[in-house]
């Protein structure tokens, strides 16, 4: 996922290990969704996990910006931070983990990563940023793709597919607002209000509702996973890779998280990984790394 601009090619080894950050950032984030469904399993719900997530992450990460010293950000910068977690990330976190309660991971992870074909179209439609031909046939491959797997039988209903979508929408919207912001502040900081925010709205609907907790050691096992290895590591390592890569680097690597979700699902999960997903997710996959060039 990525939020910076280019820069010169880096030196081999260094772009390998940035690579290997990227891949393993990747890799965390592909089991977000298992981990979901192990603690969705254990009676935990959304609300539940979610709150529990963003308030293990933020104080994780502010541990880390005091360790490494960084800068809070502070007057304009900080308030549309606020919003970006509060609003932004709060409402494509919850279409994510909703999502999952009413189809399966693979498709879910999938749907989600249509955000760089939405990007693309919104950026131009909005932002007049041009769409040449090799990205228009980018973005028709990416919604053939989609098409093929809500079309098939992909595990999911109505609701599911619609959350997943949102999901995908409200994340494009939200790097598009928070580009700019991302660059000016820097990274860690940013992402570090980000979750306090989403943790704060989180954790009050959390407590105005009713949150049913997991029940069980595999449960709270989940929820522990959710906010180190998916949240923390998994943003840290890949600001780390994308230091030492070009931001369409970064973005080409980031395509290997849909394809570890598939591939968890299947092993842990059960799920089966049909024709139409198989066949659906290659083309979006693809689409992506496109896009990720062309740039």
């Amino acid at each position: 996922m990525t939020r910076t601009s280019d820069r010169l090619a880096p030196p081999a080894a260094s772009a390998l290990v940035g690579i290997l950050y990227v891949a393993l950032s990747a890799a965390s984030f592909g089991a977000l969704p298992i981990f979901i469904k192990v603690a969705y399993a254990s009676g935990a719900s959304t609300v539940a996990v979610l709150a529990m997530r963003f308030t293990f992450a933020a104080l994780l990460m502010c541990v880390i910006m005091v360790v490494r010293r960084q800068r809070w950000p502070h007057g304009r910068h900080l308030i549309i931070l606020i919003g970006m977690g509060g609003l932004g990330y709060v409402g494509q976190s919850y279409c994510f983990f909703a999502a999952l309660n009413h189809a399966s991971a693979g498709l879910v992870s999938l749907l989600l990563y249509l955000y760089p074909t939405l990007v693309t179209l919104l950026a131009a439609v909005f932002l007049r940023q041009p769409l040449n031909r090799i990205k228009l046939a980018a973005v028709l491959a990416a919604l053939a793709g989609t098409a093929l797997i809500i079309g098939g039988d992909a595990g999911g209903s109505l609701p599911g597919i619609l959350l997943g979508i949102g999901a995908a929408l409200i994340y494009s919207i939200y790097i598009l607002v928070g580009s700019r912001i991302l660059q000016a502040v820097g990274a860690l900081p940013a992402a570090t209000v980000i979750m306090i925010a989403a943790a704060t709205v989180f954790a009050v609907l959390a407590m105005a509702g009713r949150p049913s907790l997991p029940q069980g050691s595999a449960g709270w096992m989940a929820i522990a996973a959710i906010a180190l290895v998916s949240t923390v590591i998994a943003m840290v390592f890949f600001f780390a890779g994308l230091a030492r890569l070009s931001a369409a680097d970064a973005a080409t690597v980031s395509t290997l998280e849909p394809l570890v979700t598939v591939i968890l699902a299947a092993l842990f999960l059960g799920e089966s990984i049909t024709p139409a997903k198989l066949f659906g997710g290659i083309i979006i996959i693809t689409a992506l790394v496109v896009l990720a060039r062309s740039r």
